[in-house]
């Protein structure tokens, strides 16, 4: 199932899209919540018997799920990525956090900090939990625990990231609007091996990222898995599992400016395309 959250900024009604029509899940969840994906979601829309059907043209597109507990991103878990960024491939993954409110919509506006002149891109698939993980005993575990996949962009300032002494991840990722999130939540059922899909992101039309899962150094289980082993993971709580090469900060591309244009696209999960403007 590919679940939506549409309407204006803090109003998002929950929404069903099948693949061409939309369908009213008001009457099944007040929203894509942390209650609704720890119960069931996909057996509850069956259960809930045929939706109303919606017409949701020219409405806005919101995160594909409410307000996440938390936000966990993995850095430079890719080998080419971490290549072009000039260290090595990490032994161990690389945790920062973001704050919830850096999540938006798929389409909404990308704002480049003030000063900014490093703000970046990062195409990369994220991972909804559905259940609570916590000292999961080994991989094999992890998958049970996800609720759903989505396109994330972990957009970057460069300069916050690492001018600072020892480096400010933290800082480089938590501007406002720098988690454009879906479209669409995908469950697990319908994306089959997280391991096997493309990536790709463009700026202005022009192509930037094309990789696919399979180069993760560490795959979404044993992230999960690793996680699960420092901190408790919620229902809801968002994981951005890193991004391939093709970066700005390559040296390759110029960084992002006000009037730009990114997408961003994860095989059978849905294509972004946010502007990008002055904050």
């Amino acid at each position: 199932m590919k679940f939506m959250r549409i309407g204006p900024v803090g109003a998002e009604r929950p929404v069903l899209f099948d693949g061409t029509d939309h369908f009213d899940l008001s009457g099944v969840t007040a929203d894509i919540d942390a209650a609704f994906l720890a119960g069931d979601p996909v057996a509850r829309v069956r259960a809930a018997g045929p939706l109303p059907r919606l017409d949701v043209t020219g409405e806005r597109v919101g995160a594909p799920i409410a307000r996440p507990g938390a936000v966990l991103c993995i850095g430079q878990n890719y080998a080419a990525h971490a290549a072009e960024s000039g260290v090595a491939p990490p032994e161990l993954p690389i945790l920062f956090h973001k704050p919830p409110n850096t999540v938006v919509g798929p389409y909404d506006t990308v704002l480049i900090p003030r000063g900014s002149t490093r703000t970046d891109w990062e195409v990369e698939l994220a991972v909804v939990i559905g259940r609570r993980a916590r000292y999961l005993d080994s991989p094999a575990e992890a998958l049970d625990h996800v609720a759903g996949y989505a396109v994330a962009n972990d957009v970057s300032e460069r300069d916050y990231q690492f001018a600072d002494p020892g480096g400010q991840w933290a800082k480089g990722k938590s501007c406002e609007t720098f988690n454009p999130l879906g479209p669409w939540l995908v469950t697990p059922d319908e994306v089959g091996d997280p391991q096997a899909l493309r990536l790709r992101s463009w700026v202005n039309g022009a192509p930037r990222q094309d990789s696919r899962t399979t180069d993760m150094i560490f795959d979404v289980a044993y992230l999960i898995w690793h996680l699960s082993q420092f901190t408790v993971l919620e229902p809801g709580d968002l994981v951005n599992t890193g991004t391939p090469q093709g970066v700005a900060l390559s040296g390759r591309f110029p960084y992002l400016a006000a009037g730009d244009v990114l997408e961003m696209e994860i095989d059978g999960l849905g294509r972004q395309r946010n502007p990008v403007a002055p904050a």
